[in-house]
């Protein structure tokens, strides 16, 4: 417990935090509509992408995080350029993933210096975030929050039923492009927490496990956001005291047992219900 306490004092740990609760806000708001939209390939394809752009990043500017962020533009454009119905989205996707990456292991073997700023992309490192980084994160999670609470209401009617939102006249093209943009940049930060790699756990799982709860658009964003800040936070918490497991790990678990205790719960309200 000594230990536990002093870790809370030090300032990476305080940064880890900050930087994990702001995350798991943010993908937790983002989640219900991955999965009413059906874009969890896209998630997952954007996230391991962020690795291409933190290489171009490195070897441009020596800035991974940067980087990172300006190629989750670019897969969006590209997504929503070529991935142009629902039908052939996730082709499109399993497309540019396989170039891209091919492309981020080229552009990592032009640079000379260390790469962990790279390779932290495809793992996490939330206890290497620096205090520059963490005011980023926290620039981009505040704008990225607004841009949801702007459009969240015609992006939930278009998100639920397209066609009757295209014949009220909600562009429900360009919001679609809106999400794609949002989503990009949304798990590049989720990276930074749980890595590529695991990102899923964040930004679709806590939607999941909500959606077994209620039926209510507003409250399974509630649960979302709830589900991801007990994952994201209990895992860094926990990682401190069992310090030789990385903070990814206890968070995937974390979110994996809310899913696995709702659709219990579910099914026993099922069961009873039945009788």
């Amino acid at each position: 417990m000594d230990n536990f306490l002093l870790y809370l004092s030090q300032s990476f740990v305080q940064n880890a935090l900050l930087a994990t609760l702001l995350v798991a806000i943010i993908c937790g708001l983002i989640s219900p509509f991955v999965v009413m939209r059906k874009m969890s390939f896209a998630v997952h394809g954007t996230s391991e992408l962020a690795f291409t752009g933190a290489a171009a990043g490195l070897l441009i500017a020596n800035q991974a995080l940067i980087g990172a962020f300006g190629g989750a533009v670019v897969v969006a454009a590209l997504i929503s350029l070529l991935g142009t119905n629902e039908r052939n989205r996730d082709s499109t996707i399993g497309v540019i993933l396989a170039f891209g990456l091919g492309l981020g292991v080229l552009l990592l073997s032009f640079y000379k210096g260390f790469a962990t700023q790279a390779t932290n992309i495809l793992f996490g490192n939330i206890y290497g975030i620096s205090g520059i980084q963490l005011a980023i994160l926290l620039l981009v999670g505040v704008i990225v929050f607004a841009a949801i609470l702007a459009i969240y209401r015609p992006l939930l009617f278009s998100s639920l039923d397209p066609e009757v939102a295209t014949a009220k006249g909600i562009p429900v093209k360009t919001l679609g492009l809106a999400f794609l943009f949002i989503l990009a940049i949304t798990v590049t930060e989720a990276a930074q927490i749980v890595g590529t790699l695991l990102v899923l756990s964040l930004a679709i799982t806590p939607a999941v496990a909500a959606q077994y709860i209620s039926s209510k658009p507003i409250s399974v964003t509630v649960l979302s956001v709830a589900f991801a800040v007990i994952a994201g936070i209990g895992g860094v918490l926990l990682s401190l005291i069992f310090d030789n497991i990385k903070p990814s790990v206890f968070i995937t678990f974390i979110s994996f047992g809310i899913y696995i205790l709702v659709r219990l719960i579910a099914s026993v309200k099922s069961a009873s219900s039945a009788k």
